[in-house]
């Protein structure tokens, strides 16, 4: 029999590449959309309208309508859950910090209470998570490491992530935990550093952009590839028992690697003048300022270092990643290059 699946945040990264690996393997995908007034469903677009349209189906409710839920579950009755659904910028968690706690946290457990209030049987995966480390208090970081928040985001994530056990616990139900680290693509959104860097270096390089401006350029972070991070969350509900694992490359990079990369790829040789606030990074070839640091853009709590052992996701898994983070450079310069040629 066909199995089903229910995916909430499907028209973001990680719910667009998840449904297209779902598909692959014969499910019937359905993902939760938000009736709002713009339509941003780019990244599904070729799903809705393809050969597995029959497959693919879209209904409408949200994680902060505890109500949709349950009438969804109800309707679907779906083998598997995946909620990847969520205010998921860490920088905007912010400026908005009660919407972000209500659906990064409070929407978890709507959607465990729905499977509880139901009865269906099914598998739930939760997307937690790196930022749940913040302040990090032992390096590498694994499921064993204690946790220390520092934004409103990664707040809501660790009330989503102790709700799921506590359900899996007192309810027994099947739910996992995927503490995933930074896993970025060509569907990255625009806001978010990488994507920002790649986009900008292309509008540079094609004459569109002057140069670009960041925030704490000594940031590390282990960054992956999302296409391999979704195979992970779907290994996780094939289990014969529900856990908790570190998703990751255990390999770390700083923002200035990731742009010195980027501007590589596109034909510019960085070189660093000045420090903190004041550094400017400059194009040894023309002399031009390509990069500058503003204020703006640092975070009131940053997280500084990041580093995922994902040891018992190969364990226990079988998983680990494919794609280097030179690679995953790659694949974003050239697809956001790609996109500007076609845009000019």
């Amino acid at each position: 029999m066909k199995k089903k699946a229910f995916v909430t945040g499907v028209t973001g990264q990680d719910g667009s590449y998840l449904s297209e690996l779902l598909l692959e393997k014969g499910y019937t995908v359905y993902g939760l959309v938000r009736r709002t007034s713009q339509f941003n469903r780019q990244r599904i677009e070729h799903l809705s309208s393809g050969n597995q349209s029959e497959n693919f189906k879209l209904c409408y409710g949200d994680l902060a309508d505890s109500s949709s839920l349950n009438r969804i579950l109800e309707k679907t009755n779906p083998d598997e859950i995946y909620n990847l659904g969520a205010q998921s910028h860490v920088g905007v968690s912010f400026e908005t910090p009660e919407f972000t706690s209500d659906v990064n946290g409070l929407g978890a457990l709507r959607l465990l209470d729905a499977i509880r209030e139901t009865g269906i049987k099914t598998k739930l995966y939760q997307a937690s998570s790196s930022e749940l480390y913040g302040k990090v208090v032992e390096k590498p970081q694994n499921e064993n490491t204690k946790f220390y928040p520092r934004s409103p985001y990664a707040c809501g994530k660790a009330f989503a992530y102790y709700i799921t056990q506590n359900y899996r616990e007192a309810y027994n139900l099947f739910a996992c935990n995927g503490i995933l680290f930074n896993h970025e693509s060509p569907r990255r959104g625009e806001n978010f550093v990488t994507r920002k860097i790649t986009l900008s270096f292309a509008k540079i390089k094609n004459g569109l952009q002057e140069k670009l401006f960041l925030g704490n350029l000594n940031s590390e972070r282990d960054w992956g590839y999302a296409p391999d991070y979704v195979r992970a969350m779907w290994l996780m509900l094939q289990s014969d028992s529900p856990g908790d694992y570190v998703v990751a490359t255990g390999k770390t990079y700083s923002v200035r690697y990731f742009v010195e990369k980027v501007a590589q790829l596109n034909g510019f040789n960085i070189s660093w003048e000045g420090e903190g606030v004041n550094e400017k990074g400059v194009d040894v070839n023309t002399g031009k300022v390509l990069i500058e640091v503003k204020k703006q853009y640092y975070r009131p709590t940053d997280v500084d270092y990041l580093c995922g052992d994902y040891s018992l996701a190969k364990e226990k898994l079988g998983w680990e990643p494919n794609v280097s983070i030179n690679e995953l450079i790659e694949i974003m310069v050239k697809s956001d290059n790609d996109l500007i040629k076609k845009l000019k």
